[in-house]
């Protein structure tokens, strides 16, 4: 039914308020488990470099003959390893003009993006963390990489047949091998090898899609409920498993087809300058801030970790 003629209606009506509220809704992901988890240690030379060392193998025959000369044992030297340190930035423009009128759910909207430029920042360094990048040392011309997780896993893992490993080294890529489903076995067999190898893993952290496969395990794997702990990571469960509990942590930014089980004091991030903000010149009618941090991933000892890899995700 039409209206009465010559009404004046919301249409007609020029100095109507918009209805614009006052909050910015963003959804999108800024956890970040692994960064969060870790120690973070300072750099002080882009190339990054610590050691690594191993007992000598247990002896079931160490018996000494009463009153013999000692015989000296064979010393192995330590490891050195490296990564290089790379940097990652966000740089946020904003003109004058923007800065000046009134908006509707911030106030200065150059610290609104510094603010949401942070967060960014940490999601790309996670990301890049996780990887299977290798490390790139950098010259003119060519930014500096740090190599990324699976670069320096090769002792405990569980690989397709056609995967290839990489060096441990940081200087080359695994290959992904064909596709497998995620079960309990495969897990187990990664946690077994592990603890073998010296290692106390705390931690698996996987994708989403892993995540629910975990969910469906038999075994002995335990809702947590921690309002501290759920602050940071959404969601946390426990895998009680032969060697000890496991935190396990949902992670965005790792490669989904990847169960990462780690010792956490065994990785580090090496800071050779940590998050910084710095005021960029002007050109001209704007404002342009850079945020940088300068950045390398400490694997100290990889035996203490390892992944069931080349899974299905989906």
């Amino acid at each position: 039914m039409a209206p009465p003629t010559n009404t004046f209606n919301e249409y007609d009506g020029i100095g109507n308020r918009e209805d614009l509220s006052d909050v910015i809704y963003n959804i999108s992901p800024f956890d970040t488990p692994f960064m969060s988890s870790i120690a973070s240690v300072d750099a002080t030379a882009q190339k990054h470099e610590w050691q690594t060392d191993a007992l000598d193998s247990a002896s079931g025959t160490n018996f000494v003959e009463d009153g013999l000369d000692a015989a000296t044992d064979a010393i192995t030297a330590t490891a050195r390893l490296y990564n290089n340190c790379c940097i990652s930035d966000k740089v946020p423009l904003v003109s004058g003009s923007q800065q000046a009128v009134l908006k509707a759910g911030r106030g200065d909207e150059l610290e609104y993006q510094i603010s949401k430029s942070g967060k960014a920042l940490k999601t790309d360094m996670e990301t890049i963390l996780l990887q299977s990048n290798i490390l790139v040392a950098g010259s003119s011309g060519t930014a500096s990489e740090t190599a990324g997780i699976t670069t320096w896993l090769i002792t405990n893992l569980s690989e397709a047949a056609d995967a290839t490993t990489s060096t441990g080294s940081g200087l080359n890529a695994r290959t992904d091998g064909t596709a497998r489903v995620f079960t309990e076995s495969l897990l187990k067999e990664v946690l077994r090898e592990t603890w073998t190898s010296g290692g106390n893993p705390d931690c698996i952290m996987t994708g989403a899609f892993n995540k629910q496969k975990f969910s469906g395990f038999t075994g002995n794997a335990t809702r947590e409920v921690s309002a501290n702990e759920k602050e940071l990571f959404a969601s946390i469960d426990v895998y009680d498993s032969d060697f000890g509990e496991l935190q396990v942590f949902p992670n965005r930014f790792q490669n989904a087809a990847d169960v990462l089980v780690l010792q956490k004091d065994m990785w580090a991030v090496a800071y050779l300058r940590q998050f910084q903000l710095h005021n960029l010149a002007k050109t001209g009618d704007s404002e342009r801030r850079q945020l940088l941090a300068e950045y390398a991933l400490e694997a100290r000892q990889e035996k203490a970790s390892g992944a069931v890899l080349d899974l299905t995700v989906a």
